[in-house]
């Protein structure tokens, strides 16, 4: 059974990488067990961590639900110097979505429910657990 996941980033400036993420997630770290690591859990039982180390290539991205995807974007660049980032759209899918990436080459990508009825039952179900 599994009950809980971890994501790792690796940075090649643990410092900088620190800060960095500090603003991605408007908030200090959850957890930093030792140097050069630091976790944040994003909803009960999903932690990202980010550790002092050389990026895998290719890896990501990362997707992080976010409830207005235009807005975050938008504080992303002025406060990280974040690329601009398409978001797209399709039919069949219920999000819109963007990705970028962080100063190491890390895959990041953001997502908005279209749905705002589901995203707050998601929303609802993810915080009962």
């Amino acid at each position: 059974m599994i009950f809980e996941i971890t994501i790792q980033v690796r940075v090649a400036n643990y410092p900088e990488g620190l800060e960095w993420y500090r603003m991605l997630m408007n908030r200090e770290p959850d957890f930093i067990p030792h140097e050069g690591f630091a976790e944040w859990e994003l909803i009960p039982g999903c932690w990202l961590q980010i550790a002092e180390g050389e990026p895998a290539p290719g890896s990501g991205p990362i997707r992080l639900g976010v409830q207005d995807i235009e807005r975050e974007r938008d504080r992303l660049a002025q406060h990280l110097m974040t690329e601009s980032f398409t978001i797209h759209t399709r039919d069949e899918v219920p999000v819109k979505w963007g990705t970028f990436t962080d100063p190491w080459g890390n895959r990041i990508g953001l997502f908005e429910y279209l749905n705002k009825d589901e995203e707050r039952e998601r929303i609802r179900t993810i915080i009962s657990k």
